[in-house]
Protein backbone atom coordinates (compact mmCIF):
# COMPACT_ATOMS: atom_id res chain seq x y z
CA UNK A 1 0.00 0.00 0.00
CA UNK A 2 1.13 3.67 -0.71
CA UNK A 3 1.38 6.81 1.40
CA UNK A 4 -2.18 7.60 -0.25
CA UNK A 5 -4.02 4.79 0.52
CA UNK A 6 -4.02 2.94 -2.65
CA UNK A 7 -2.73 -0.68 -3.40
CA UNK A 8 0.18 -0.60 -5.47
CA UNK A 9 -0.58 -3.44 -8.15
CA UNK A 10 2.82 -3.88 -9.27
CA UNK A 11 4.46 -5.05 -6.04
CA UNK A 12 2.14 -8.29 -6.29
CA UNK A 13 3.05 -11.21 -7.48
CA UNK A 14 1.21 -14.31 -8.47
CA UNK A 15 1.68 -17.80 -7.51
CA UNK A 16 3.20 -18.77 -11.28
CA UNK A 17 5.84 -16.10 -10.39
CA UNK A 18 4.39 -13.31 -13.16
CA UNK A 19 3.35 -9.12 -11.81
CA UNK A 20 -0.34 -9.41 -13.13
CA UNK A 21 -2.57 -8.36 -10.60
CA UNK A 22 -5.01 -10.53 -9.16
CA UNK A 23 -8.07 -7.99 -8.57
CA UNK A 24 -9.32 -5.67 -11.07
CA UNK A 25 -8.62 -1.74 -10.52
CA UNK A 26 -11.89 -0.95 -8.72
CA UNK A 27 -11.13 2.87 -8.92
CA UNK A 28 -14.23 5.15 -9.76
CA UNK A 29 -12.58 8.68 -9.62
CA UNK A 30 -12.84 8.72 -13.21
CA UNK A 31 -16.86 7.47 -13.49
CA UNK A 32 -18.92 10.79 -14.32
CA UNK A 33 -22.04 11.41 -12.23
CA UNK A 34 -24.24 13.24 -15.08
CA UNK A 35 -23.50 9.47 -16.97
CA UNK A 36 -25.75 8.05 -14.78
CA UNK A 37 -28.00 10.74 -13.54
CA UNK A 38 -31.31 9.35 -14.12
CA UNK A 39 -30.48 6.86 -11.23
CA UNK A 40 -28.98 9.19 -8.54
CA UNK A 41 -31.08 11.97 -9.60
CA UNK A 42 -27.80 14.47 -10.30
CA UNK A 43 -28.68 17.05 -13.34
CA UNK A 44 -27.16 16.23 -16.67
CA UNK A 45 -26.28 18.15 -19.58
CA UNK A 46 -28.12 17.20 -22.15
CA UNK A 47 -31.68 17.19 -19.66
CA UNK A 48 -33.40 19.92 -19.18
CA UNK A 49 -33.28 20.19 -15.23
CA UNK A 50 -37.46 20.13 -15.24
CA UNK A 51 -39.18 18.51 -12.73
CA UNK A 52 -41.45 15.63 -13.77
CA UNK A 53 -45.64 15.78 -13.26
CA UNK A 54 -47.87 13.15 -12.77
CA UNK A 55 -51.62 13.02 -13.81
CA UNK A 56 -53.70 13.07 -11.08
CA UNK A 57 -56.44 11.15 -10.27
CA UNK A 58 -58.72 11.95 -6.89
CA UNK A 59 -60.63 8.68 -7.28
CA UNK A 60 -58.10 6.89 -8.69
CA UNK A 61 -60.62 5.10 -11.03
CA UNK A 62 -61.67 4.85 -14.22
CA UNK A 63 -65.53 5.72 -15.83
CA UNK A 64 -66.43 2.20 -15.68
CA UNK A 65 -65.44 0.85 -12.68
CA UNK A 66 -66.98 4.12 -11.03
CA UNK A 67 -70.04 3.65 -13.22
CA UNK A 68 -70.54 0.36 -12.30
CA UNK A 69 -69.90 1.12 -8.64
CA UNK A 70 -72.35 3.38 -8.28
CA UNK A 71 -75.08 1.78 -10.40
CA UNK A 72 -74.62 -1.60 -8.36
CA UNK A 73 -74.55 0.24 -4.99
CA UNK A 74 -77.53 2.82 -5.92
CA UNK A 75 -79.66 0.09 -7.27
CA UNK A 76 -79.05 -2.12 -3.66
CA UNK A 77 -80.36 1.12 -1.77
CA UNK A 78 -83.25 1.21 -3.99
CA UNK A 79 -84.24 -2.17 -3.53
CA UNK A 80 -83.89 -2.18 0.42
CA UNK A 81 -85.85 1.75 0.19
CA UNK A 82 -88.32 0.38 -2.01
CA UNK A 83 -88.97 -3.04 -0.21
CA UNK A 84 -89.13 -1.32 3.17
CA UNK A 85 -91.99 0.90 1.33
CA UNK A 86 -93.73 -1.78 -0.25
CA UNK A 87 -93.56 -4.01 3.34
CA UNK A 88 -95.41 -0.46 4.73
CA UNK A 89 -97.66 -0.50 1.73
CA UNK A 90 -98.62 -4.18 1.78
CA UNK A 91 -99.93 -4.76 5.16
CA UNK A 92 -101.59 -0.92 4.91
CA UNK A 93 -103.53 -2.37 1.66
CA UNK A 94 -104.19 -5.85 2.47
CA UNK A 95 -107.66 -7.18 1.62
CA UNK A 96 -107.61 -10.71 4.31
CA UNK A 97 -106.28 -10.54 7.21
CA UNK A 98 -105.64 -14.06 6.89
CA UNK A 99 -101.63 -15.12 6.77
CA UNK A 100 -101.37 -16.40 3.00
CA UNK A 101 -103.24 -13.07 1.58
CA UNK A 102 -101.27 -10.46 3.85
CA UNK A 103 -97.73 -12.43 3.20
CA UNK A 104 -99.20 -11.98 -0.93
CA UNK A 105 -99.81 -8.60 -0.30
CA UNK A 106 -96.23 -7.79 1.41
CA UNK A 107 -94.29 -9.84 -1.53
CA UNK A 108 -96.24 -8.31 -4.38
CA UNK A 109 -95.54 -4.38 -2.27
CA UNK A 110 -91.97 -5.39 -2.28
CA UNK A 111 -91.29 -6.53 -5.51
CA UNK A 112 -93.16 -4.00 -7.52
CA UNK A 113 -91.60 -0.79 -5.48
CA UNK A 114 -88.12 -2.26 -5.00
CA UNK A 115 -87.49 -2.98 -8.01
CA UNK A 116 -89.17 0.12 -9.40
CA UNK A 117 -86.84 2.06 -6.81
CA UNK A 118 -83.91 0.17 -8.07
CA UNK A 119 -84.23 0.91 -11.42
CA UNK A 120 -84.33 4.29 -11.33
CA UNK A 121 -81.61 4.87 -8.92
CA UNK A 122 -79.46 2.52 -10.97
CA UNK A 123 -80.24 4.64 -14.05
CA UNK A 124 -79.64 7.67 -12.38
CA UNK A 125 -76.15 6.67 -11.04
CA UNK A 126 -75.10 5.59 -14.45
CA UNK A 127 -76.20 8.96 -16.19
CA UNK A 128 -74.57 10.83 -13.11
CA UNK A 129 -71.29 8.68 -14.19
CA UNK A 130 -71.09 9.40 -17.28
CA UNK A 131 -71.59 13.47 -16.54
CA UNK A 132 -69.06 13.31 -14.17
CA UNK A 133 -66.66 12.03 -16.81
CA UNK A 134 -67.51 14.72 -19.46
CA UNK A 135 -66.86 17.26 -16.23
CA UNK A 136 -63.31 16.00 -15.54
CA UNK A 137 -62.68 15.64 -19.29
CA UNK A 138 -63.35 19.04 -19.74
CA UNK A 139 -61.58 20.18 -16.69
CA UNK A 140 -64.28 22.45 -15.23
CA UNK A 141 -62.41 23.18 -11.79
CA UNK A 142 -59.85 24.87 -13.35
CA UNK A 143 -62.47 27.84 -13.93
CA UNK A 144 -64.36 27.68 -10.78
CA UNK A 145 -61.73 26.71 -8.46
CA UNK A 146 -60.42 23.45 -7.07
CA UNK A 147 -62.12 24.36 -3.62
CA UNK A 148 -66.31 24.05 -5.57
CA UNK A 149 -67.50 20.99 -6.69
CA UNK A 150 -67.51 21.85 -10.31
CA UNK A 151 -67.93 18.04 -11.45
CA UNK A 152 -70.26 16.93 -9.26
CA UNK A 153 -72.66 19.70 -9.27
CA UNK A 154 -72.38 19.54 -13.49
CA UNK A 155 -73.30 16.26 -13.35
CA UNK A 156 -76.18 16.22 -10.92
CA UNK A 157 -78.04 19.34 -12.63
CA UNK A 158 -77.28 17.76 -15.95
CA UNK A 159 -78.57 14.03 -14.74
CA UNK A 160 -82.27 15.58 -13.62
CA UNK A 161 -82.26 17.74 -16.51
CA UNK A 162 -82.00 14.79 -18.59
CA UNK A 163 -83.96 12.13 -16.57
CA UNK A 164 -87.40 14.33 -17.23
CA UNK A 165 -86.78 15.90 -20.66
CA UNK A 166 -89.40 14.19 -21.57
CA UNK A 167 -91.77 15.86 -19.03
CA UNK A 168 -91.00 19.67 -20.68
CA UNK A 169 -88.45 22.13 -20.77
CA UNK A 170 -89.84 23.34 -16.69
CA UNK A 171 -90.20 20.22 -15.29
CA UNK A 172 -86.26 19.70 -16.57
CA UNK A 173 -84.95 22.44 -15.07
CA UNK A 174 -86.58 22.00 -12.09
CA UNK A 175 -85.36 18.64 -11.66
CA UNK A 176 -81.95 20.08 -12.34
CA UNK A 177 -82.09 23.10 -10.43
CA UNK A 178 -82.67 20.04 -7.63
CA UNK A 179 -79.89 18.09 -8.14
CA UNK A 180 -77.47 21.27 -8.50
CA UNK A 181 -79.36 22.10 -4.75
CA UNK A 182 -78.84 18.64 -3.49
CA UNK A 183 -74.60 19.06 -4.44
CA UNK A 184 -74.61 22.10 -2.82
CA UNK A 185 -76.61 21.43 0.56
CA UNK A 186 -73.97 18.27 0.59
CA UNK A 187 -70.84 20.38 0.24
CA UNK A 188 -72.45 22.81 3.12
CA UNK A 189 -72.73 19.98 5.57
CA UNK A 190 -69.38 18.25 5.02
CA UNK A 191 -67.88 22.05 4.89
CA UNK A 192 -69.72 22.45 8.39
CA UNK A 193 -68.93 19.05 10.33
CA UNK A 194 -65.06 19.33 8.28
CA UNK A 195 -65.77 15.98 6.33
CA UNK A 196 -63.38 16.00 3.15
CA UNK A 197 -65.62 16.66 0.31
CA UNK A 198 -66.19 13.17 -1.78
CA UNK A 199 -64.04 11.09 0.11
CA UNK A 200 -66.63 8.03 0.31
CA UNK A 201 -66.16 7.58 -3.48
CA UNK A 202 -69.89 7.16 -4.59
CA UNK A 203 -71.94 9.82 -6.81
CA UNK A 204 -71.30 13.18 -4.82
CA UNK A 205 -71.33 11.84 -1.17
Amino acid sequence: MTDTGRYDHSDVSTSDGGSNPPLPNFDASDIKLTTIAPALGVPSASHESAPDYLDYDQKGRGVMVTMFANAGMSYLLGIVGGGLYGLREGLAHTPSTRFRVRLNSVLNHCGRHGSRAGNVLGVLSVMYSLYEWQADMWELEEYTGPVQPAAPAFAAMMTGATYYSRAGPRVAGLAGAIGLGAVGVTYGVYRALGIPYGHRGYLFF
